[in-house]
């Protein structure tokens, strides 16, 4: 069976996230509240524990998973952060703004499925940021749920979909099930993938500043 903890969604307990972060450390899978919908996580920079996300998840492994940062600093750590993303990052995160950037050779094919670019976001949720402050290490960022099932809002519904195939389960209550807006910055003008809670006017509107 899945551990599940109670943790305060503003201040999580120091015992919670010492918890997590030796269950990320030792190669092992976890589930955390976020500002969007629960998160399947562990090291994003661990070969063999992103390939148990896959599994558990029963996703296709070309499709990739998307990474969780605590800010622009670690961002870079992993992906090329050129002068539009960096002022994107500044105005809109820690938030539900997800940015795709060309990964560095540091973070592992196998978080990327195959691909050259990654999708990183610095959550506006104090449980995550948290885990990767403490952990000093990006997270993998994907919904919790079985592909091609909605992503869990609490705890339960992590359990349901989860229990046994996953160590640890922090249980913040029920997130606001938004979607975070997916951009696209490898390529000239950036692309929309989808339309979450920041707005193209306010991508463009921001870059139309650096011109």
């Amino acid at each position: 069976m899945s551990t599940v903890l109670k943790v305060n969604p503003n201040q999580p307990s120091p015992h919670a996230i010492s918890r997590a972060v030796k269950t990320i450390k030792a190669g092992g899978l976890i589930a955390y509240p976020t500002d969007t919908v629960y998160g399947l996580g562990t090291n994003a920079l661990d070969p063999q524990a992103v390939r148990k996300i896959f599994t558990v998840k029963q996703r296709p492994l070309d499709q990739p998973l998307p990474v969780a940062v605590s800010g622009r600093r670690m961002a870079a750590d992993v992906a090329y952060v050129d002068e539009g993303a960096a002022r994107l990052m500044n105005l809109f995160w820690p938030g539900a703004l997800t940015l795709v950037l060309l990964k560095k050779p540091r973070l592992p094919l196998v978080v990327t499925g195959g691909h050259i670019s990654v999708g990183v976001r610095a959550p506006n949720h104090q449980v995550p940021l948290a885990l990767i402050a403490s952990a000093q290490t990006p997270l993998i960022a994907t919904s919790a749920n079985k592909h091609g099932n909605p992503p869990c809002v609490d705890a339960q519904g992590v359990l349901n979909h989860f229990d046994g195939e996953i160590d640890l389960i922090l249980d913040g209550g029920t997130c606001n099930a938004t979607v975070s807006t997916v951009l696209d910055l490898t390529g000239d003008p950036p692309i929309l993938l989808r339309q979450g809670s920041v707005t193209r006017k306010r991508i463009d509107d921001a870059l139309s500043a650096l011109k």
